[in-house]
């Protein structure tokens, strides 16, 4: 019973690196990925603080921030490249929600980095260049 659930929760989540693998934009590499990570970091600290978004939000983002810091993961990082894998299902899973359900312009107003950068949250929460956030969060 207990290798059935523990085959279960791999295809789960397999499956949900599948999915973040063919949603990421063209190009996006894992090293490009990485010189995000900063970025990403204080947006997440930032809309997590911006009293103008809704509570159910900056929740969801402190949420974030605590399962990050927590040791308990999904899949321990002692574990040899899944155990890290895992956070970034998770952050890019959430970081997706939160960006789309606060709007592009609560994103550029609070990213800290470059517009490359920028660009890239954008394409991965589902912004094009000619969408705007209502469209985007259907």
């Amino acid at each position: 019973m207990l290798l059935a659930v523990a085959g279960g929760l791999l295809l789960v989540w397999l499956a949900l690196l599948a999915a973040l693998w063919r949603t990421r934009p063209d190009g996006l590499t894992v090293r490009d990925g990485l010189r995000l990570l900063p970025d990403v970091v204080r947006l997440v600290r930032r809309l997590a603080a911006d009293r103008g978004l809704p509570r159910r939000l900056r929740v969801r983002l402190w949420l974030l921030l605590g399962y990050l810091l927590s040791p308990i993961d999904l899949v321990p990082d002692v574990v040899p490249v899944l155990g890290y894998a895992d956070d970034v299902v998770v952050v890019a899973w959430a970081l997706r929600s939160v960006v789309r359900c606060a709007g592009d312009d609560a994103t550029a107003r609070h990213w800290p980095g470059e517009p490359a950068g920028l660009a890239v949250v954008r394409r991965l929460a589902g912004f094009s260049p000619g969408t705007t956030d209502s469209a985007a969060r259907r």
